[in-house]
């Protein structure tokens, strides 16, 4: 049996609607649609929840390191670098927080009150707290404590070298976050975290080679 996606069954819909067909076929049609959005959000796998729980934990640390941008004396172009990423990765954490909703699946702490490190902190402790299993310090890419201290202290050139460096390594993080999700047995089928994980992937690619073309020009 051929599966109308959404977007097509949406067309159909509003051609029937438009008086071609009869009321029950619309509300046929209609139910037919919204069972395929039902079944959509049931394609999925623990993989699945693992990677959309732990990108959010890896996402709120780039936005507590792209926060410390402005205060710490960032060069203009690192501040409109911090912007960019602060502003894609609050969006793609509120889109795996419905994806989890929508899915009936825990969703961790969602305090990023402008990507603060306390706040931050209090989210992980309250998701290992709520039975999250993840180890967010040993996800790939994550700063240590001790990388976080150093980029919080340094000021001017320092931060955006050290900046550029470590957001470089935690970029790559994700990226093998993505591959670890496609590499698994059932996993990435959902329409949802297909997506999600493609542009998460795409679009740090494409900044890993921005941020290693601005460090390659502060060392020349």
């Amino acid at each position: 049996m051929t599966i109308m996606r959404p977007t097509r069954l949406l067309l159909l819909v509003a051609f029937l609607l438009s008086g071609c067909a009869s009321t029950q076929e619309v509300s046929d049609l209609e139910r037919v649609y919204w069972e395929r959005i039902e079944a959509s959000r049931q394609n999925y796998v623990q993989a699945d929840v693992d990677f959309m729980t732990g990108m959010i934990a890896h996402h709120k640390q780039a936005l507590v390191m792209s926060a410390w941008a402005e205060p710490n004396g960032a060069s203009p172009d690192i501040q409109v670098l911090t912007a960019r990423i602060i502003n894609a990765q609050k969006d793609e954490i509120a889109t795996m927080e419905k994806w989890l909703r929508d899915r009936g699946e825990d969703v961790p702490g969602s305090d990023m009150q402008s990507g603060m490190q306390s706040g931050m902190q209090s989210d992980m402790q309250s998701d290992m707290q709520s039975g999250d299993h993840h180890d967010h310090h040993t996800m790939p890419g994550m700063l240590s404590q001790a990388q976080l201290d150093e980029l919080e202290a340094a000021q001017g050139e320092d931060f955006d070298r050290l900046f550029l460096e470590y957001m470089i390594q935690h970029h790559q993080g994700a990226v093998t976050m993505v591959e670890t999700l496609f590499a698994t047995d059932g996993a990435g089928q959902d329409e949802g975290s297909f997506r999600l994980a493609t542009d998460i992937n795409v679009d740090q690619i494409t900044e890993i080679e921005r941020m290693q073309r601005m460090l390659r020009a502060m060392t020349e």
